[in-house]
C-alpha cells in the first residue's frame, strides 16, 4: 500500500486483481481509501479523486460531526451498548470467575478484586462473543436456503476497518465482535451482506440487485450502522464509491 495527495487528501492506495476502483471514507477521522486495478496508474487516481472531493469531503463532514463515545475504562457508571441498547455498568468485584448479569438497562460486571480494565474487557468481551456466536448461527441457517449458497466456516473477530468479510472460495465469513452492540437489525444486514458476497465478490449492480431482493430495507440498516455513536476505534463496512 502506498498513498497519494489530492490536495489536502491524503488517500491509501491498494491495488488488487479487481475490474473498477472502489473508493472509501472511513470513521472516526475521514480515512479516505481506494481499492484500484493493477492497470491505472496513480495519475489516473488522482483524477477519479479529485472527480469524487465533493463526494469525499460530505462524507468527512458527517464523521467530523458523529457523536463518540469516550474511552472505555470499565467502571461503574459507563454506558456500553448490547443489540442496539445502551446500558450503565455496574462493576461488583467478589471472589470467583467473572461474569456479566443482564437487568434492565443494567450490566453487572463482576470481577475478582483487584482487576484491571483490561481483564473486564476480557470479560465483558467474551460475553459479547457468546451472544453474537447465538445470533449469527440461525440467521446464516435462514438465509442459506433463500439464497442457495452454503458457508463452509464462519467466525468472530475484532477488526478495525469492517463489520465483516467474505473469502469467496473458501466460503468463509469473519464477523466484527463489535456487532455484539448493534441491533439485531444491523447484524442481520450484515451477515446478508457477506452472503451475497457468495454470489457475486464486487459491489456492483448485481450486488445491489441481490441486496434489494433478499432484504429490501438494507439501506435503512446501513444508515443505522453508519450513523451510531462510534467508540474510540470503531469503524463501519465503510462510505464507499465505486468507479470503472
Amino acid at each position: 500500500m502506498h498513498q497519494i495527495t489530492v490536495g489536502d487528501v491524503i488517500v491509501d492506495v491498494v491495488r488488487k486483481e479487481i475490474k473498477n476502483l472502489h473508493l472509501a471514507v472511513y470513521p472516526p477521522d475521514g480515512r479516505v481509501r481506494i481499492a484500484a486495478p493493477y492497470r491505472l496508474n496513480d495519475e489516473a487516481l488522482r483524477l477519479f479523486t479529485i472527480s469524487r472531493l465533493g463526494w469525499i469531503r460530505r462524507q468527512q463532514a458527517k464523521f467530523a460531526s458523529q457523536e463518540r463515545h469516550s474511552p472505555r475504562e470499565y467502571v461503574s457508571g459507563e454506558s456500553h451498548y448490547f443489540r442496539g441498547k445502551r446500558y450503565r455498568l455496574r462493576v461488583i468485584e467478589q471472589p470467583g470467575p467473572g461474569r456479566i448479569k443482564r437487568h434492565a438497562r443494567i450490566l453487572e460486571l463482576v470481577v475478582p478484586k483487584g482487576s484491571d480494565g483490561s481483564r473486564r474487557q476480557r470479560i465483558l468481551h467474551t460475553w459479547y462473543r457468546v451472544h453474537l456466536r447465538a445470533e449469527i448461527a440461525p440467521l446464516i441457517a435462514r438465509w442459506e436456503p433463500v439464497m442457495g449458497v452454503k458457508v463452509a466456516e464462519w467466525g468472530i473477530k475484532q477488526m478495525k476497518t469492517k463489520w465483516g468479510t467474505c473469502n469467496r472460495e473458501a466460503a468463509r465469513l469473519w464477523f466484527n465482535l463489535e456487532l455484539a452492540k448493534k441491533s439485531l437489525q444491523c447484524l442481520e444486514y450484515v451477515v446478508v451482506h457477506e452472503m451475497v458476497h457468495l454470489l457475486e465478490r464486487q459491489h456492483n449492480d448485481r450486488f445491489i440487485s441481490y441486496m434489494d431482493r433478499f432484504l429490501p430495507h438494507w439501506r435503512l440498516y446501513r444508515a443505522e450502522l453508519n450513523h451510531a455513536p462510534l467508540g474510540d476505534w470503531e469503524s463501519t463496512l465503510g462510505i464507499s464509491h465505486q468507479g470503472t
